[in-house]
């Protein structure tokens, strides 16, 4: 695009706790066009926005507003200078009205006090903008997360924005909801604001946006124009290929012998949810090891959650063995031993501040109640079993679970899990993050598992693994299953043009 930058990163870097966030960053937007920062989780996107905004301080690099050498102290000074964000996790006063959340710290007074009808006049507008009809007087609590979403971006575009920041702002709308809030974009792209669209849905990402960022592992990838990128291409900058390490892992055991003749343990009907996962068929199959493949934001990780209580679902039903379930929290699918190991290993999983042996038998104390205590003999017999079983390193019960390598902290995960003997086991990501060794022995473990009876699911963002591991493979897309398939009769280019949706690119 001709003309200058209206923001730009260069050269960013920025770390946490020694571990590199940022590795020298360049990014740029342009008035008038709408970009999209695309890569996985641990990419860098969210550090690289809260960088932008004044929420984090970078080590070293510079940034430019119109050309001009800025340094947010907080969002707050960002907002002042016209850089405006809206969040996934919305952050609004549900106490308060709408129109109080739209003008929060821009009151009109009058006569030392706030000026009430101009405050609901200009949230008015500022809905109308967004196509949003409803009462500014009425609380925010009032109305649903989608509305909320809303009225979170009419007040981001009710002050002077220059460059508007949206984060995930469609994971929780429906599709009319995300055509007026496209209609807004264009427009606003029309009055010259630079739009910075975050999304993990690959047909919005092509449908809105002008310019696209890849960004992997904190490094900066490549710009591209979304005309010119290929969907395929794009989904193989963001996960990249480690050449080096399908040479290393093992391939995934034989398929099991009948498996199609093999009873479902449990199986989704019409199962969806709103803003997750749209209604979905899926049957898990005794002993298999089940793949789910796509990008974040698919509908992978949205659905295993809700098969194993940790989100609930708007329609259709669970079957378990044969009769109707409904599981309101974990906990109750744990009690029919289905168990979820979650892809947030480090703020849903590991507990860092206690023992390997605490981590390890905590589940099973939660199964128990916290009045039946387990006796600290048979915790230190459970853990000793688990940690000699899995190779854990070091073989030290006592040792603080959160000062443990990735691969072994995911182990720890995966000895809690088992000490309750599940039937189906969901593993979210069990393989991000961790070195080459720990990574062929955790494949290796679940390919025991299921070989002695166990049904596991296995979500993975590395489409080799999943073509390696799975004995079938099922591939989300924009929040539903778009395929089920044999892994001996695909290749990865094959699975990766179903991701991205390839065959209807030129």
């Amino acid at each position: 695009m001709d003309g200058e930058p209206v923001v730009e990163v260069a050269n960013a870097h920025l770390r946490f706790a020694g571990d590199v966030a940022l590795d020298g960053v360049d990014f740029r937007m342009f008035a008038g066009e709408v970009h999209s920062l695309m890569g996985e989780n641990g990419a860098g996107k969210s550090t690289l926005i809260k960088a932008m905004t004044g929420a984090l301080r970078l080590d070293s690099g510079v940034m430019r507003l119109d050309g001009k050498t800025v340094s947010f102290s907080d969002p707050a000074a960002a907002l002042r200078a016209g850089l405006s964000t809206v969040y996934q996790e919305i952050d609004l006063l549900p106490n308060l009205s709408v129109a109080e959340n739209i003008m929060l710290g821009r009151e009109p007074s009058r006569a030392g006090g706030i000026d009430w009808p101009r405050m609901r006049s200009a949230a008015t507008e500022a809905l109308a903008v967004m196509g949003v009809d409803i009462d500014p007087r009425s609380p925010l609590s009032r109305h649903s997360l989608a509305t909320q979403q809303l009225v979170a971006i009419a007040r981001a575009i009710s002050r002077d924005v220059k460059v508007l920041i949206l984060d995930e702002p469609t994971s929780s709308l429906d599709q009319d909801e995300v055509n007026e809030l496209f209609r807004v974009i264009r427009e606003l792209k029309a009055r010259g604001v630079a739009i910075l669209f975050v999304s993990h849905f690959l047909e919005q990402v092509y449908e809105i946006g002008d310019r696209i960022t890849v960004l992997r592992n904190g490094k900066l990838i490549g710009e591209y124009k979304t005309a010119e990128m290929l969907r395929i291409d794009l989904v193989q900058k963001m996960l990249g290929k480690e050449a080096a390490e399908l040479t290393v892992l093992e391939s995934r055991g034989p398929t099991p012998a009948g498996s199609t003749d093999r009873k479902a343990i449990l199986t989704a009907r019409g199962v969806g949810r709103r803003g997750a996962t749209k209604p979905t068929d899926l049957d898990v199959l005794e002993g298999e090891l089940l793949g789910f493949a796509g990008l974040l934001g698919s509908g992978r990780s949205e659905l295993a959650r809700i098969l194993t209580g940790v989100d609930p679902f708007d329609g259709g039903e669970l079957i378990l063995d044969g009769e109707r379930r409904r599981f309101h929290q974990p906990r109750q699918a744990l009690k029919e031993r289905i168990a979820y190991s979650t892809e947030s290993r480090k703020t849903e999983g590991i507990v860092g501040e206690l023992s390997v042996r605490e981590n390890i038998v905590l589940a099973l104390q939660a199964d128990l109640g916290w009045i039946r205590r387990i006796p600290r003999e048979r915790q230190d017999e459970l853990s000793a079993s688990w940690i000699e079983a899995l190779d854990i390193r070091p073989a030290e019960p006592e040792r603080r679970a959160g000062a443990l390598s990735g691969g072994n902290q995911q182990k720890v995960l995966l000895a809690r899990l088992l000490a309750l003997a599940p039937r189906v086991l969901v593993l979210d990501e069990p393989t991000r993050g961790i070195d080459i060794g720990a990574k062929v022995e955790i494949q290796r473990l679940i390919g025991d598992l299921a070989a002695n009876g166990m049904s596991v699911v296995f979500i993975s963002a590395e489409l080799e693994e999943v073509l390696r591991v799975g004995h079938r493979i099922v591939v989300f897309r924009d929040r539903e299953i778009v395929a089920t398939l044999d892994p001996d009769a695909v290749t990865l280019e094959m699975l990766l043009a179903i991701v991205a949706k390839a065959d209807g690119d030129d």
